[in-house]
């Protein structure tokens, strides 16, 4: 995968050392006390470690496994230094992180069209920022890009998403609040095959009253969209908060319990320094990591790639 996809690499790597920031500066200072005073790689400083990377919300299992790892490295090597540990440790988390499936141009619409993306997760999470961000980027490759308000269940979603709908440039099939989101979903499909739409973006609801309620809806929306496009949705993407730490994972357990996600959007990473909740939840979860939220602007959605996200986390040295 090109690093940024259509996007400046230089430019855009920045942006994302930027929004790592806090989370780089919360990290190396956690690791320098972890090896503080030490040569080598003992168990001592692999407690540290271990400490160090649960704190940063890389989360108990995925940090259990990477320890577990530099164990079998230092036990086959006879030695590890500690200047050694920096490197083998953004080596073995990058092993662990799935990237994407993608190309040198990932808003490429690949296959029949429309190409139907469905878009899940709580409220607040940043997911009308997202789908508007992401209907920038297709819009701005060459595509030509059609909004669902299936989310009907806040009147500020059918709202937000309309903003974002005017802003961009692209149309918005809603029915208000209270409507059926199916029907929303149904509809919009229908007019992008109409129309000859390359792709097409459905909000879904953020929060049902139970989980029974929220794997039902979504089914739903499948199903009715499939009676158009017989193997819509193409994508689901859940878009996940990483200032939440461990409760972004916890979303994340109960997503893809509910429906099958195939991709993940974070967001809000430049203001938090749990930028190491991607590692857990892109490991425990088998789903990649897509897209990367680093700001407010419409051009602040950066296509993931997982070793320019582990030398940004790093940093350079």
């Amino acid at each position: 995968m090109a690093l940024f996809g259509l996007f400046g690499t230089k430019e855009k790597k920045q942006q994302l050392d930027a929004g790592l920031d806090r989370s780089r500066t919360s990290l190396f200072s956690k690791l320098t006390r972890a090896i503080a005073g030490k040569n080598t790689v003992d168990d001592e400083v692999l407690d540290a470690l271990e400490e160090t990377l649960v704190t940063s919300d890389v989360g108990v299992e995925t940090t259990l496994k990477i320890i577990d790892r530099i164990q079998a490295r230092v036990k086959r090597d006879g030695y590890m230094g500690t200047a050694e540990l920096n490197g083998i440790l953004r080596a073995e988390i990058a092993e662990l992180m799935r990237d994407a499936d993608g190309s040198a141009h990932p808003f490429t619409v690949p296959g029949p069209k429309p190409h139907v993306i469905m878009v899940v997760g709580v409220n607040g999470v940043g997911k009308t920022t997202t789908i508007g961000k992401l209907a920038h980027a297709y819009k701005q490759a060459g595509n030509s890009v059609l909004l669902g308000a299936a989310d009907t269940f806040r009147a500020a979603a059918v709202d937000q998403l309309k903003i974002w709908s005017e802003r961009v440039g692209v149309p918005l099939v809603q029915q208000g609040m209270g409507a059926d989101p199916a029907a929303v979903a149904y509809d919009s499909v229908e007019s992008a095959k109409a129309k000859g739409t390359d792709v097409v973006i459905i909000d879904t609801a953020g929060r049902l009253h139970n989980k029974v309620n929220l794997m039902n809806e979504l089914t739903k929306v499948k199903q009715v969209m499939r009676k158009v496009v017989p193997d819509a949705p193409h994508e689901v993407l859940l878009v996940l908060d990483a200032s939440t730490g461990q409760n972004a994972i916890e979303q994340a357990r109960e997503f893809t319990k509910a429906t099958q996600v195939t991709a993940l959007a974070l967001t809000k990473l430049d203001g938090t320094a749990k930028g190491g909740v991607a590692i857990g939840i892109s490991d425990q979860f088998q789903v990649p990591i897509k897209y990367l939220g680093t700001g407010e602007g419409m051009g602040d959605l950066q296509v993931f790639d997982k070793t320019a996200f582990v030398e940004s986390l790093f940093g350079k040295n």
